[in-house]
């Protein structure tokens, strides 16, 4: 598993910007057996996100895209529980930043997620270099931490399943792209058939975005320890591709 793909944050030093937001966990965000899931989680960091930038004043000719983003699962959140956000910019490069949250709840829920998100026109939607604004706000908290864009996923072998994945009216955002929280309904698939005991590593890469008419063939196979999961289109490329895989427990190490 490459090195930057790992989103389990150092501890959080008073340094920098630092955001709290809350999030009650709600019926439509569980699964029958109560668990939240991770589509409903990555809504609410969306959400968070959005209030912190909102919150900073950033200006808004700037726009972002997900490139990748990393959970590390350690308790999963349950029915009506409350969420505790804590997120900060922990690492910059030229056109791009990660953000980090730290997820507790008040019945022992606790998730560590890592977004890499790419700066882009907000006309043009083509990238361009973060501004003086977005590194005055964010850049002390980095504390000088530089981070890759390259993705690290592996490609999807010969010996692999295939599903189709239809796509719904309710999946795709203003961008007209399949929104990045769907694409966890997918793992979230997988979860429901074999998920492991103990704490564990989801994430996904995104490459080219997934439009309308769209014809989607989920591949999955085992990679390793892990379980991967590519999103392919007619002409094979590969849209996204995700990972499963489990993590140490390091709470009783």
């Amino acid at each position: 598993m490459p090195k930057h793909l790992s989103p389990a944050p150092p501890e959080l030093r008073p340094v920098g910007r630092r955001f709290r937001g809350e999030r009650k966990v709600r019926l439509g965000d569980v699964t029958p057996e109560g668990r939240l899931r991770l589509d409903a989680l990555t809504r609410y960091t969306q959400d968070v996100s959005d209030d912190d930038t909102c919150d900073a004043g950033l200006a808004t000719d700037t726009g972002w895209v997900v490139r990748r983003t990393a959970v590390e699962i350690r308790h999963p959140a349950t029915m009506a529980e409350q969420l505790s956000f804590t997120t900060h910019c922990s690492g910059l490069g030229r056109r791009w930043a990660e953000r980090r949250l730290t997820v507790i709840g008040d019945l022992g829920g606790r998730y560590d997620v890592a977004t890499l998100w790419i700066c882009v026109d907000a006309t043009t939607g083509r990238p361009r270099p973060l501004t003086e604004q977005f590194l005055e706000i964010y850049g002390e908290a980095t504390e000088g931490r530089q981070v890759s864009a390259r993705l690290g996923h592996p490609r999807p072998t010969p010996e692999v399943d295939r599903q189709p994945w239809p796509l719904r009216v309710v999946d795709f955002d203003t961008l007209n792209h399949v929104n990045n929280a769907a694409y966890w309904a997918v793992v979230e698939e997988v979860l429901d058939r074999d998920r492991p005991d103990g704490p564990y590593r989801a994430s996904i890469e995104y490459r080219d975005g997934l439009s309308p008419g769209c014809r989607v063939t989920i591949l999955s196979a085992a990679v390793g320890a892990a379980q991967g999961l590519w999103w392919t289109t007619d002409d094979g490329a590969v849209a996204a591709s995700g990972l499963i895989e489990p993590l140490p427990d390091r709470d009783s190490a």
